[in-house]
Formats: structure tokens, sequence, C-alpha cells
């Protein structure tokens, strides 16, 4: 494994000699542009596996991207070969439509110590909700960023990380999700300890996620990427691009449906990503993504 390698990946050219915030924000932003947050091993009959070097192949080599227990071991990786203090801590996600928390950590987050003070740095939860900067742990103030405001919100020794919402503008919306969901003004994401983890304590959820029947990246092939206004997302056949605070603190969202014969050529040139196998899209869960 190469930090150049990764650097070229990413295509960060800046210096990485400096182990300060500015250089990790500038990292992660990078990061987050060019790796897409994608289970598509899942629908294409591969196994994701839980191992540094595996990861390091899948996403710097054949410029693949991954989930969080890839995306964000790989950036620990990187922050670390760099000199920076990272532990890796667990999360639950919230699910919206039994509005709970699973009783398993499901979520591989980064706990990164600079200058006396405390960043979370998450680069694999994509879609809406990927932060575009690490966030300062502190409870009850307000963050914003270009996705939207993200705050921490802390009870008992445990962190509440959530979104509040922007409208949006949809170009076409007899493809949108429910108008309950579009007039969510703050949305849950996860929940988190600062007990440290090991990756060993991922297995059990790495294996979970992509094998269990009613697991959300069972139920959908996703592929998401951060863009330089927005994001754009392919779930199931459903392609949507948004562009941020288009006008008036609104987001600019259109949708399409995509055919079958459309998917390999749009993951190629939306996303960068070319698969070794057949992807089969899947997108039979009614849980919003937006």
């Amino acid at each position: 494994m190469d930090i150049k390698e990764y650097f070229a990946r990413i295509s960060y050219r800046g210096s990485p000699n400096k182990a300060d915030l500015a250089t990790m924000s500038d990292i992660f932003q990078h990061h987050i542009q060019a790796v897409p947050f994608e289970n598509l091993s899942i629908h294409c009959g591969e196994r994701i596996e839980l191992n540094l070097e595996a990861t390091y192949n899948k996403i710097v080599r054949k410029k693949r991207g991954g989930w969080c227990m890839e995306n964000n071991y790989l950036l620990s990786w990187v922050l670390k070969t760099l000199g920076y203090n990272v532990t890796l801590l667990g999360g639950k996600v919230y699910v919206t439509e039994l509005d709970a928390y699973p009783d398993e950590i499901d979520h591989l987050l980064l706990l990164v110590e600079l200058d006396g003070k405390s960043y979370i740095v998450d680069g694999g939860f994509g879609l809406a909700y990927q932060l575009w900067q690490p966030m300062e742990l502190i409870s009850g103030t307000d963050q914003p960023q270009t996705p939207g405001v993200f705050r921490f919100q802390e009870e008992s020794g445990t962190w509440y990380l959530e979104k509040v919402k922007r409208k949006q503008w949809i170009i076409n919306p007899s493809t949108s999700t429910s108008q309950t969901v579009e007039n969510e003004v703050c949305r849950r994401i996860y929940l988190f300890t600062l007990q440290p983890r090991d990756i060993e304590e991922f297995r059990g959820c790495n294996a979970h996620l992509q094998t269990a029947p009613d697991s959300l990246f069972v139920t959908k092939s996703i592929c998401s990427l951060q863009t330089a206004d927005g994001i754009r997302a392919l779930v199931g056949w459903k392609l949507t691009e948004m562009k941020y605070n288009y006008r008036d603190n609104m987001d600019l969202v259109e949708i399409r449906i995509l055919a079958d014969e459309e998917i390999e050529k749009t993951l190629k040139e939306k996303f960068n990503i070319t698969l070794d196998k057949k992807l089969v899209p899947v997108n039979s869960s009614r849980l919003s993504l937006f």
C-alpha cells in the first residue's frame, strides 16, 4: 500500500507533510468526491472483505468505492500514515421506518484528536447525509456545511448526529418519495459512543449487512458520489442528482429512472466505476435515503 498511489486515486496534490486540520479536511474532501459510497459488490455476487489490503486494492487500484467499513478503514490508514491520532468508533444508524436504532453497532466512524480538540471523520455514510468536512465533537452547536446544518447532541455519554434539511425543489415530482419525507425538517443519522473499537468488532455486522434478507444493503443496490456542489446517487434503477442550496435555502433535485442497458454506462460516466461482474440492480425497500 502506497500513500502516493492513494493520493493519485483521489487527485490530491497538496502537501501531506503537515498533520493539521486544513490538510485533513482537504484530503477528506478529495476522498468523498473521488470514492463512491457503494454496495455494488453484494449485487454482483462478490463478498465485501473486512481486510485493509483488499480494501486498498478495491478502492485505490480498481477505482471502486465501498461502504463505511471500507471507506473509513482506508481513511484511518491514510490519516495514521500521515501522523494523525485516529481511533475507530462504532455507531448505530437510525432506522426511520422503525423510529429506532439497532441493538448492535452497524457503522464504523473515526475519531481524530488534533491540537487538543476532537473531530469526527466519517467518509462512509454517503448519499445526502455524507459529511463534507470533519466535525468538531461538541454538543448542541450547529455546524453548517454545504450539504446542510449538522450537529451533535450528547446525552449520558451517547452522541447523536443529526442534520437539518433544506427544502427540495424536485424537477420531476412524479418519481419522488413520499410527502412525509419531503417535509421532514431534521433527520437523525446515527448515534455512537467514544468507546475505542478494534476492526475485529465489525466482522459480525460486515457479514450480517451483506447477507441478512432485511438489510438495507441487500434490499437496495446503492452507489452515491459527492460532487463539487451536490450529490449524485444510483439506487436500483433510480438516478438522483442533487445540487445543494440551489436557491433560497433550497436543494435542486432531478430524478430519472434508467433502463437496464443504461446502468453500466451511467456507472462509468457518473461514478467512474467499471465492474468486473454484472450488476443486478435492486430497490425493493421503501425506505427513503434522502
